[in-house]
């Protein structure tokens, strides 16, 4: 085990107290009623889609005032009801092809070192509703804001796998979360599964992140408190809240989410589920956020500003991000913002002239490794993955 760094110490809604070495405790405010309160506070920032489970987006806008997305504009993807958990009696069991399985509080996770990474989630329904226009799709209506950039701190994955001695026949690492999913076939847990090499990585930037702090704070209860996964470059149903279990693994998880579901399919037959792949990394994505879908502008040169995904390859950096005025025809360079880090989108901004033929404002982008957002994404069940270039519908007056 590696000796602890000291945590950066900051104020949040639950008045934590640090204690124990590093142990983060919760106050006496009831877990039920400081859910409450972030509650009626998200409430104010976010679009749901659906608020039981809760899944909200901000309003686009809201994502290009910073490069790091304030945890009140983060997008909320929830499968089940926030679970009740008392960080004080908290234990995480890691098991399975490991040669001393073991479980562990937070105070024991505490003593690893602890990494601070900075990463952009995204759900892979980011843009699902797109795809109604061909056809409908099921699952959450997302619009284009199922995305976020934050700092997230833990330790890494890696670090703590190694001290449960991983055997030689390992493949993949099983993560299950605390959340009760009713579904027709009984209650089931979250669950999702990474690759062992993604989750062994430890050099710069960890593969896996056991995250328990977000922006600087602990994690609020709709981003997973105490405990989450945070897996950079993959999707985010790779990144589970409310992390319980970890086990290591010589296949992919057999949980619902992994072996039939978050998978590119045509038609829903149990077939198409068991001959499809999991999804894991994120394709590279570019949005307009300003101005607004179907806003009103006035004939001549107005301003663009958008995010910009590279894609979840290693090393993948975004190389250009182009705008359209004429349906695609013609292109010009946008400006990239300077913040820029692995796994992690950059902002733009750029100028277009509209007059009274225009109709639609588009965005595209490619990466240093090669991925380009195509002009159209091909239809699947399931909206998943939708990287088109982006239409913003405006009306010139």
């Amino acid at each position: 085990m590696q000796p602890k760094e000291p945590m950066p110490l900051s104020v949040s809604r639950r008045q934590l107290l640090i204690a124990g070495g590093g142990l983060v405790v919760a106050s006496a405010i009831p877990t039920s009623q400081l859910w409450a309160q972030e509650k009626n506070e998200e409430e104010k920032d976010l679009i749901f889609r659906t608020d039981d489970p809760r899944n909200g987006e901000p309003k686009l806008n809201d994502l290009v005032h910073s490069w790091i997305t304030p945890t009140k504009h983060f997008y909320v993807r929830s499968h089940a009801p926030n679970p009740s958990i008392d960080p004080q009696q908290f234990q995480l069991k890691i098991e399975g092809k490991v040669r001393k399985p073991f479980t562990i509080s937070l105070a024991g996770l505490m003593k690893f070192k602890q990494h601070t990474v900075t990463a952009t989630l995204t759900c892979a329904g980011n843009r699902r509703a797109e795809f109604n226009r061909e056809g409908k799709v099921g699952g959450v209506q997302w619009g284009a804001g199922a995305i976020g950039n934050a700092i997230w701190r833990g330790p890494s994955l890696a670090d703590v796998l190694r001290s449960a001695g991983v055997t030689e026949s390992a493949k993949h690492v099983w993560f299950e979360g605390l959340d009760q999913i009713e579904r027709s076939d009984g209650v089931i847990p979250f669950g999702a599964s990474i690759p062992i090499e993604k989750a062994m990585q430890n050099k710069n930037l960890p593969g896996a992140l056991l995250a328990h702090q977000m922006n600087g704070a602990p994690l609020p209860a709709d981003h997973g408190f105490p405990l989450r996964t945070v897996v950079p470059g993959y999707i985010g149903a790779r990144s589970v809240k409310w992390l319980g279990k970890i086990i290591v693994s010589d296949r992919p998880s057999t949980n619902h989410y992994v072996a039939t579901a978050y998978k590119i399919v045509k038609k829903t037959d149990a077939i198409d589920w068991r001959e499809a792949g999991p999804i894991y990394r994120f394709p590279i994505n570019a949005v307009t956020c300003t101005p607004a879908q179907k806003s009103q502008v006035a004939v001549g040169n107005i301003e663009l500003t958008g995010y910009v995904l590279p894609s979840g390859d290693s090393g993948a950096t975004v190389e250009r991000v182009e705008l359209s005025n004429d349906g695609g025809r013609t292109w010009v360079a946008a400006e990239l913002g300077n913040d820029e880090s692995p796994y992690c989108w950059r902002l733009w901004k750029g100028q277009l002239s509209v007059n009274a033929d225009t109709k639609a404002l588009m965005v595209r982008a490619r990466d240093s490794a090669g991925n380009f957002m195509p002009g159209r994404v091909p239809w699947n069940a399931k909206g998943y993955l939708q990287n088109s270039w982006y239409r913003t519908r405006v009306e010139v007056q």
